[in-house]
């Protein structure tokens, strides 16, 4: 709950009370957000975007200050400034969402790295101000290509606004005031400066978030709460700018969001090359972890490009389809949310228009991050495919959630991945959602799957005594061949498979198998039964060495 208005002092208590009234502000003014939203897509989700952002940032500045347990009336119990703003803005770049959040996160750095720097010998005021220039300075710096009239003209001017009184041995309050006024002018002007809000009639929904950022930051350093302002939208005819901006006419097929660790010289060629494959690039952080968002047609290359750079994690690939479908006020009938153990089966299942959670080696997804792929597919009904028996009771549970906000879901029980794509494969949006349902489930359970896998150490297994470095070929889940090489333990394992009958052998190759394993296996299959197919795929990182499906 925000804490009652009262006037503080530039310290962590001040951090913390703005953190919970710009999380409520942003709570009160989401859904207003959400339905001006048309730029760069009209996917009515920035103010849910920005809303989550904000939410995760709360949660870091509250572990910060101990969950609330710290008694406040002691000084040593509290963080320090310098502590506060670090992890408020580390909590908004670990959880941020879409291009609007990706920017609040990058604004919140830019205050951290002055406020954090605690220098000695200024004021509050003009310490307050610098922080809002540096803030406005690498949001602008972490955007491939700013367009003037979004959510960066709002920062540019309340930091002009915040400086002019700043300079002039202002206050905290008296800057963050100005700032938010600056705020407000800036955003009026938007639909003059950007085609598609002049179109529409709406200032950029963006700004307005951080418009309801900055008026709680004024808020928390005076006391004084701000007039509740109504979401400008529609109902006001805006003249157009005589040369607006260019904006997106359709625009790449998906969005690409994940947090990577790697070095600043590797995020430099990241952003280069994919600069080339899409648009709407920001990439935000520093200190060895970024936040790269992207919209792209192809988003396995995207994912690529970041294992290319360092170690891409926390991936989320949405197809614009279902967004679009939101941006014009529709639900979407039917969308598929598949749990996948690599980026590459993630790019692949997206192509396929399923919303997609990555799984990692040796982490069950939180059922909170399904139910969150759930309420991103933005569908009526939704076929939830868990790929794999450990992930499935996370998968009831968002499961669960969903039915609680009206969503219709099905779980099909998948155990691996090659199951959830031959239910892919089947899926029907046109049909009942029955049909399709048991459609799906009879194509997952007719699917017989493997797994290849290194041992680890020396143990008994149900197919006798491995030594570390053996490889294992477990089928249906069990330990079925040991062998010396993945060629020689892959053949076994696919004659024993085959034994019993198939149609079509899928490959899914890890991350370090050749593609000579694949053309080795393919032709081992058409020498040996010929009646059958083969296709391969790229499992990308965290897949297994190599999965198998026979159908």
């Amino acid at each position: 709950m925000p804490h009652e208005p009262q006037p503080h002092t530039l310290d962590a208590e001040a951090v913390r009370t703005w953190s919970s009234l710009a999380l409520a502000a942003l709570g009160r003014a989401r859904e207003d957000i959400d339905a001006i939203n048309v730029y760069p897509v009209a996917d009515a989700d920035t103010g849910t975007n920005l809303y989550l952002t904000a939410e995760s940032a709360d949660r870091a500045l509250d572990a910060a200050f101990g969950h609330g347990s710290a008694d406040v009336s002691d000084a040593t119990a509290r963080p320090s400034l310098s502590e506060a703003v670090r992890a408020y803005a580390h909590g908004a770049l670990i959880g941020a969402r879409g291009n609007s959040g990706t920017i609040l996160a990058q604004l919140l750095r830019g205050v951290a790295d002055v406020l954090g720097a605690e220098p000695e010998g200024r004021g509050p005021g003009p310490l307050l101000a610098q922080a809002l220039t540096r803030a406005a300075e690498e949001a602008y710096q972490a955007v491939a290509h700013p367009v003037e009239g979004t959510m960066l003209t709002v920062a540019g001017a309340a930091a002009r606004a915040g400086e002019a009184v700043g300079s002039a041995a202002g206050t905290a309050a008296d800057v963050a005031r100005a700032a938010y006024d600056g705020a407000r002018a800036a955003l009026a002007e938007t639909p003059g400066q950007l085609a598609a809000l002049g179109r529409a009639g709406v200032v950029d929904a963006g700004g307005c978030g951080l418009v309801a950022v900055l008026g709680a930051l004024w808020q928390a350093l005076s006391g004084q709460e701000p007039e509740r302002e109504p979401v400008r939208g529609r109902a006001v005819s805006v003249p157009r700018a005589p040369e607006p901006c260019a904006e997106e006419q359709g625009g790449p097929a998906y969005e690409v969001i994940y947090l990577l660790e790697a070095t600043e010289a590797a995020v430099g060629a990241l952003r280069a090359r994919l600069d080339g494959l899409g648009d709407s690039l920001v990439v935000v952080g520093g200190d060895g972890l970024w936040n790269v968002h992207v919209h792209v047609d192809d988003p396995g290359a995207a994912v690529e490009a970041g294992v290319v750079a360092g170690r891409p994690y926390r991936i989320r690939i949405t197809h614009f389809g279902d967004e679009r479908r939101r941006g014009r006020g529709e639900r979407a009938q039917r969308a598929v949310v598949a749990v996948v153990p690599g980026e590459g089966l993630a790019g692949l299942c997206a192509e396929a228009g399923a919303t997609t959670v990555l799984a990692r080696p040796g982490e069950v997804p939180a059922a909170a991050e399904l139910a969150d792929a759930i309420r991103r597919a933005h569908a009526r009904e939704v076929v939830l495919l868990p790929g794999g028996a450990d992930w499935r009771a996370a998968a009831g549970a968002a499961a669960e959630q969903a039915r609680a906000d009206g969503v219709r879901v099905a779980v099909i029980p998948t155990r691996s991945a090659v199951q959830g794509l031959a239910a892919l494969a089947v899926h029907d949006p046109e049909g009942s959602f029955d049909e399709d349902v048991v459609a799906m489930t009879a194509a997952a359970g007719a699917t017989r799957y493997a797994e290849l896998a290194v041992a680890e150490r020396q143990s008994f297994t149900s197919a006798g005594i491995c030594q570390a470095g053996d490889v294992l070929g477990l089928i249906d889940g069990d330990v079925a061949v040991i062998g010396a090489g993945l060629a020689q333990t892959a053949e076994a394992v696919l004659e024993r498979m085959l034994g019993s009958g198939g149609e079509l052998v899928t490959l899914v190759l890890g991350p370090e198998v050749p593609d000579a394993l694949a053309e080795h296996l393919e032709a081992y299959v058409q020498h040996g039964h010929l009646a059958v197919d083969t296709v391969t795929y790229r499992g990308g990182r965290y897949s297994a060495p190599l999965l198998i499906g026979v159908e």
